[in-house]
C-alpha cells in the first residue's frame, strides 16, 4: 500500500500577509480523499524524530540556536519564517515524514511527504523557508545504515536546491541533479553534480525532452537504490515566484516521466512536494494532486 506522510504539525501559524501557501497542506490530503484516490489508511503520522538523525546533517551550532531561539536576525531572515518553537517542531516532523516515507518506498517501492523538500537549508543555516534538509538527512540515513548504496536526488522545483548540493558536495553516494530557473532565487547558486538552467521562455516539450534524455542517462550511468524527488509545482506558468512558464499538463507529464522511470527499473522513489506558489490554490493542489493519482495507478 502506498503511504503518505502527514501531519497537523505541517501547519504554523504566519503573519495574514506572509505569502507562503500554508493551506496546501491540508488541501492536498482533503482533496484526495474527497475524490477517492486515497484512503484514511494510506494515511501516516510521523513519529517524534531523533535527535542524532537531524545531527548527522546539520551542525550542532545550528540546532543549539534553532532549539533555543538564539537565530541572529539576519539568519532569521535568510529562513522568511518569524522563530518559535512551534515552527522548529515542524520541521522535524517534515524532517521525520521524508525519512520514514524513504523507508516505507523501500518495501512498497514509493512514498510520499504531503510537506518536505526543503533543499536551500545547508549544514549550518536556512535559507528560503527551509530549516532543515528533509531530503539531504533521510539520504544520509539510509547511507548510515546501509540499507542503499547509491542515493539519486531529482531536484525539479523552479528554486536550484543549493543546500543540497552543498551538503553532498564531496559525497560520491549522493547525486544531486537540479533542473531550475537560471534567473530566480538564489542568486547564488552551488554546484549540484548535474544542474540545467532553465530560461523563462523554455516551452513544456523543451523541459520534458531535457527532463526524459537527463534523466534516463542518470539513472543508467549512475543506477541509484532510491530516488528523492523533489516536486515543486512553482514551474507553473502562474506561479507569482516561478519565472517559467510550465503548464499543468506538462507538470502532470514530468512526474510521469520521474514516477515511470522508478517504476518500469523497480526502484524506489520519495515524493515530497517542494514549492508552489500560483495566485490560485486549486491551481497549486491540483498540480500536486496529479503525482499522487499517478501513482496509485501504476503502484496500486
Amino acid at each position: 500500500m502506498i503511504k503518505i506522510a502527514y501531519s497537523e504539525k505541517y501547519h504554523h501559524p504566519l503573519p495574514p500577509n506572509h505569502r507562503f501557501p500554508m493551506e496546501k497542506y491540508s488541501l492536498i490530503p482533503q482533496q484526495l480523499l474527497h475524490e477517492g484516490t486515497y484512503t484514511k489508511e494510506h494515511f501516516f503520522v510521523p513519529d517524534e524524530p531523533a535527535t542524532d538523525v537531524i545531527r548527522a546533517v546539520h551542525d550542532e551550532d545550528y540546532i543549539y540556536k534553532l532549539n533555543t531561539g538564539r537565530l541572529h536576525k539576519l539568519e532569521e531572515r535568510r529562513i522568511g519564517f518569524p522563530w518559535s518553537h512551534s515552527l522548529i517542531r515542524r520541521e522535524e516532523h517534515i524532517c521525520a515524514g521524508t525519512l520514514q516515507g524513504a523507508l516505507l518506498a523501500l518495501d512498497n517501492g514509493v512514498a510520499f511527504n504531503i510537506a518536505g523538500g526543503t533543499h536551500h537549508a545547508y549544514r549550518d543555516r536556512g535559507e528560503g523557508f527551509c530549516i532543515y534538509n528533509d531530503i539531504a538527512i533521510a539520504s544520509q540515513y539510509l547511507l548510515d545504515k546501509k540499507m542503499v548504496r547509491q542515493v539519486l536526488v531529482v531536484d525539479l522545483d523552479v528554486h536550484q536546491g543549493n543546500g543540497t548540493a552543498r551538503i553532498f558536495e564531496k559525497e560520491p553516494r549522493v547525486f544531486t541533479f537540479s533542473m531550475h530557473g537560471a534567473k530566480n532565487y538564489p542568486l547564488h547558486k552551488e554546484h549540484s553534480d548535474l544542474d540545467l538552467a532553465l530560461g523563462a521562455d523554455i516551452t513544456d516539450k523543451e523541459y520534458l525532452d531535457l527532463l526524459r534524455k537527463n534523466l534516463t542517462y542518470l539513472i543508467d550511468h549512475i543506477v541509484p537504490d532510491i530516488i528523492f524527488f523533489q516536486s515543486g509545482v512553482d514551474i507553473l506558468a502562474d506561479d507569482r515566484l516561478g519565472k517559467l512558464s510550465i503548464s499543468k499538463s506538462g507538470i502532470r507529464e514530468r512526474d510521469r516521466i520521474v514516477l515511470e522511470n522508478a517504476y518500469r527499473r523497480n526502484i524506489p522513489v520519495i515524493a515530497s512536494m517542494g514549492g508552489g506558489y500560483s495566485r490560485h490554490i486549486r491551481n497549486i493542489v491540483d498540480a500536486h494532486c496529479n503525482i499522487f493519482r499517478m501513482a496509485k495507478d501504476m503502484w496500486e
